[in-house]
């Protein structure tokens, strides 16, 4: 009777510690994918960031090409003006 009880509890004792196992990895796999799923959320958050700066970033260069337009054209008309000034005074010396 002692050895079967013996059995008994060994059994018992397996089953135990499967079941714990089994509880442990499930709470695991929740837990992976709870980070998981974070991380993704986070991705996408930072993906929308860097897809805002790059609009903003094609927003800068076109400005910047629309002023180094206009500077051309200032400094070409800041010329004329400089010419027709000295002129006025009485030609180039």
């Amino acid at each position: 009777m002692s050895i079967e009880l013996g059995v008994l509890v060994a059994i018992a004792g397996l089953v135990i510690s499967y079941l714990a196992y089994q509880l442990t990895h499930i709470k695991e796999v929740k837990t992976d994918s709870q980070e998981n799923a974070e991380v993704k959320a986070e991705l996408g958050y930072i993906r929308r960031g860097v897809d805002d700066i790059k609009i903003d970033l094609r927003a800068n260069e076109k400005q910047m090409a629309q002023m180094g337009e206009r500077i051309t054209r200032v400094e070409e008309s800041t010329k004329q003006a400089h010419r027709r000034i000295d002129h006025l005074k009485g030609g180039d010396q």
